[in-house]
């Protein structure tokens, strides 16, 4: 993490959660429970979210529901959050798209730059840094790109068609959506109940030359399957976690 220090508008900056889904690919996990709820370290993976922005001055949640709904509230509720931490929840939905998600918030969004995450990604990201790059960019949305490590070796094969050597599950070459976006209230008015964030709004955005990516270098793992679960969980029981940076900005602090 580059820097970790938050400004007076960070406190001010809401930040909408999406935990509508049902993670179909975590189904060990969630026939009972909603994605937003399955545990890394004993806690839901929702939690290790908001804690990354919380731990970085942010203040306000909003955390848009479906799935299961009444549980993500229940854990809402129930949660001694840090102090002066504030977190809700928006029933979106059963089946609503993202985008449609994200449009149902806009009367408790439109007012000022939101972030907007998903509830299953957690990084060691800048996030005050990412918004000064957000306001320089001049962008509608900016969104947090990132170039994970594939889960195979590669195998190098040469001209002749002979293997030179491996590779151990390299980065991709490309970059890819972390989520971690921050979007100026007129994004809202280009949702509607059945958009799809990631497919319509974001590449009509791209055509208009108003997204723009910030680079993050650092770890960053999305929770996707079981094996992704057990992955993090792995990392949480190491005892230092990358995500963890609430902890290393508050040993700062003091």
């Amino acid at each position: 993490m580059a820097g970790g220090t938050s400004s007076p508008e960070t406190a001010q900056t809401p930040v909408a959660i999406l935990c509508g889904g049902r993670g179909t690919r975590l189904q060990e996990h969630t026939h009972a429970i909603p994605k937003a709820l399955v545990e890394i370290g004993g806690k839901p993976i929702l939690w290790h979210v908001i804690r990354i922005y919380a731990g970085q001055g942010f203040r306000r949640f909003l955390l848009l529901t479906g799935y299961l709904g009444d549980q993500v509230q229940a854990f809402a509720s129930a949660e001694p959050w840090p102090e002066a931490v504030e977190v809700e929840c928006l029933d979106t939905g059963l089946e609503t798209p993202t985008g449609g998600r994200v449009a149902r918030a806009a009367d408790r969004l439109g007012e000022r730059t939101f972030c907007l995450t998903y509830a299953d990604g957690v990084a060691d990201i800048d996030l005050d840094s990412e918004l000064g790059f957000h306001a320089r960019q001049g962008a509608e949305v900016t969104i947090a790109v990132v170039r994970p490590r594939i889960q195979w070796g590669v195998a190098v094969v040469d001209d002749a068609e002979r293997v030179t050597g491996f590779r151990e599950k390299p980065r991709l070459d490309d970059w890819v959506n972390g989520g971690f976006f921050v979007c100026e209230p007129g994004f809202l008015g280009r949702l509607d109940p059945d958009s799809v964030l990631e497919h319509g709004p974001l590449e009509r955005a791209a055509e208009r030359g108003e997204l723009a990516a910030y680079r993050h270098h650092g770890f960053w793992e999305c929770m996707d399957t079981y094996k992704d679960a057990t992955t993090l969980n792995d990392l949480w029981d190491s005892g230092a976690p990358p995500w963890r940076v609430w902890e290393r900005i508050g040993a700062r602090a003091r």
